[in-house]
Order: structure tokens, then C-alpha cells, then sequence
């Protein structure tokens, strides 16, 4: 097993693993590898930690860091980070390598002096690289009432004290909403690709029996 940086020759392989790994889990296909696409010309975009996985010579996982912030309730803009998409080839899930890609991206991104991480995940995973629900930092995901402790909405202070006693609203950088942005493009970007059969399944964003 070998993580690397990823490397321009990479791109169209690791959006394709990207495809892969998320297609019908959230919602019919999947918008991951178009907002992977676009991310890296975002000036939010976290070169130094854009990571791929290989075995066997084979690139089975990739990871990406984003720039972010958090409005305080005092109304200033305060620094923070988020990451995501994290991939893993489907034929390599459960076995340990996406916990591995994760855990050294996190090693790397306090060697960058990275202090806060939010994002959206699921804790069952997450918890094991060391991430809480974000209520409990006093980090507020925007949309959702302020008392609640929102399930999929997870912190980690990867510098202790960075956050501190602070309170604030978190929303989710501009670019993870580029496909729904610009549909039109995201539709000609999908077309590049084989087709895949688009299914609504249980565990899907809005599935309904």
C-alpha cells in the first residue's frame, strides 16, 4: 500500500474511482466525481492534501481538503477546513484502507497547522478517526435548529485549543454545490463517462418506500 499526492496524469482515473465509489449510495449516480472535477481550480481547493492510494500499483482510494469557515454568533469569519470526497474502490471497502487514507490525511493536515475539521459523514466511521458530533464543539450546521445535535454533522479539533470556547454557524464551501449550479455542465461532464444504470435504493437521500 503506498499514499501519495495526487499527480495531473491521476485526474481522470481518480474521478473515475470517484464515480465508482459513490454512485447510487446517496442518491441515483452520483455528483462527487463533477464537484472533484471543478474543486481543483477552486482557490479553496487544499493541494497539499490531495491524496491517492495505490496497491499493486493500482489507485483504489483518493482523498481531498477544502478551505472553509464558521460564522461566530459575534458575527466574525473564523478559519476552518472541511474534506470529502473520500474514496474507495468499491472491491476495497470495508477492509480497513479508507480508515488508513483518512487517518494519514489527518496526520498531514496538522503537520499544515489545519486546527479545525467539519464536515458531514457518518460517526459509526468517523468516530474511529477521532470526530464527535460537531454540536458538542458548539458548532451549528446552517439549516438546522441551533439546539439540535445533528447526526451526520461531525467536528474534530486536530490542535487543541484552536477552537476554544467559540460558537458559531458552519455551511458547506461553495463548490460541493457545483453540480447543482450548473446542471448543464455537470450533464456534459457525466456523458464523458460509460453509462451507468441510475437506481433509487433504500439509504438514499429522500428515499421514500
Amino acid at each position: 500500500m503506498n499514499i501519495r499526492l495526487e499527480r495531473p496524469e491521476d485526474y481522470r482515473e481518480v474521478e473515475n474511482l470517484t464515480r465508482e465509489a459513490f454512485w447510487n449510495v446517496y442518491r441515483p449516480g452520483c455528483l462527487e466525481h463533477f464537484v472533484l472535477n471543478q474543486y481543483r481550480t477552486n482557490p479553496d481547493f487544499v493541494a497539499d492534501l490531495d491524496f491517492v492510494m495505490e496497491e499493486d500499483g493500482k489507485i483504489i482510494g483518493h482523498v481531498m481538503y477544502s478551505k472553509a469557515e464558521i460564522v461566530l454568533d459575534s458575527g466574525e469569519i473564523f478559519p476552518s477546513w472541511t474534506f470529502g470526497p473520500i474514496s474507495i474502490h468499491p472491491d476495497y471497502k470495508r477492509k480497513g484502507y479508507g480508515l488508513k487514507l483518512l487517518n494519514h490525511s489527518l496526520a498531514k493536515a496538522r503537520e499544515l497547522g489545519i486546527g479545525l475539521l467539519s464536515m458531514e459523514g457518518n460517526i459509526d466511521f468517523y468516530k474511529h478517526a477521532g470526530f464527535d458530533l460537531a454540536s458538542k464543539l458548539k458548532i451549528h450546521y446552517h439549516g438546522e435548529p441551533r439546539e439540535s445535535e445533528v447526526p451526520y454533522f461531525l467536528a474534530q479539533e486536530l490542535i487543541p485549543g484552536y477552537w476554544g470556547s467559540r460558537e458559531g454557524t458552519y455551511c458547506p464551501p461553495k463548490g460541493y454545490f457545483v453540480a447543482d449550479e450548473n446542471p448543464e455542465a455537470f450533464d456534459a461532464y457525466e456523458a464523458t463517462f460509460p453509462h451507468k444504470e441510475k437506481l433509487r435504493l433504500p439509504g438514499q437521500l429522500g428515499y421514500e418506500e
